[in-house]
């Protein structure tokens, strides 16, 4: 266990964090209440993601139980390996050999990602942040993490994003602005790559490049698969701050009698 951990620690920050840019992150707040988000999260996560990304530290069965989805459900709509039990480890079939050739490294085990790694906000702003680039491999690279070697999964949901490239004026050492030294007018360069602009969307995705989803739908499921993943990282979480809520009332209702027996001890010094 611990020596697949090590593995797992050193292998995320090579495949998934080489190359990082200083774009700021989206903003993100996790609701595990949210039992509705938790549920969709799976789902797109088990329809898009789980064929190249495990969750080997989550079992189907805790998941179900948590997330209050009946153990018939979730075998029959959210497992597609045939050999899976209820009790097993959320692992998939693909082998790292073959997804080092495919992506030329393996994609890295998702259980603990949001934990390791700028938050769900981190996942959330990179899943957002893919942009139309032909000359990447699978013809899309990510603002957040250039020369990226995952293809963008949801391309059809959330259709092609481009880079926007502006003119702006270009600003000399001391901060002002250069201008030309014969004309007097402000010298400009282009910019690219603060903003992505979208190609629009198509409620039935007919139009070619672009998304099934609207920019709300489609922030909707990255919220929930964010989400999810938030819980994955620590399935946990809920009942260790319900349990550490009755111990911090016990401690101070046991610190009143504790204080009271005390003060009885001292009288016996003065």
């Amino acid at each position: 266990m611990i020596k697949n951990m090590l593995i797992l620690l050193l292998l995320i920050p090579g495949f998934v964090f080489a190359v990082e840019t200083a774009i700021p992150l989206d903003e993100m707040e996790p609701d595990l209440n949210d039992k509705a988000s938790l549920q969709r999260g799976m789902k797109t996560f088990m329809n898009y993601c789980h064929a190249c990304h495990s969750l080997k530290y989550q079992r189907y069965q805790r998941t179900a139980d948590d997330l209050g989805i009946p153990h018939n459900l979730m075998m029959e709509h959210l497992v597609f390996d045939p050999s899976a039990q209820i009790g097993a480890l959320m692992d998939n079939v693909l082998s790292d050999d073959t997804a080092k050739q495919w992506f030329g490294a393996a994609p890295p085990d998702l259980t603990l990602y949001t934990q390791l790694k700028g938050g769900p906000g981190y996942f959330y702003t990179y899943m957002r942040s893919f942009y139309e680039d032909p000359t990447r491999p699978f013809g899309v690279n990510n603002l957040l993490f250039e020369n990226v070697g995952m293809p963008h999964v949801l391309l059809d949901l959330q259709g092609v994003q481009r880079k926007v490239c502006k003119d702006i004026p270009k600003l000399a050492a001391n901060g002002g602005e250069v201008r030309d030294p014969l004309t007097g007018e402000s010298v400009s360069e282009e910019k690219c790559g603060e903003e992505l602009i979208e190609r629009g969307y198509s409620p039935l995705g007919l139009v070619e490049g672009t998304g099934q989803l609207s920019l709300e739908e489609y922030d909707q499921v990255i919220y929930d698969l964010a989400n999810f993943l938030y819980y994955t990282g620590d399935p946990s979480r809920q009942d260790r701050e319900r349990i550490g809520i009755y111990v911090l009332l016990f401690l101070a209702f046991f610190y009143v009698f504790t204080h009271l027996l005390g003060r009885e001890y001292s009288k016996e010094f003065h």
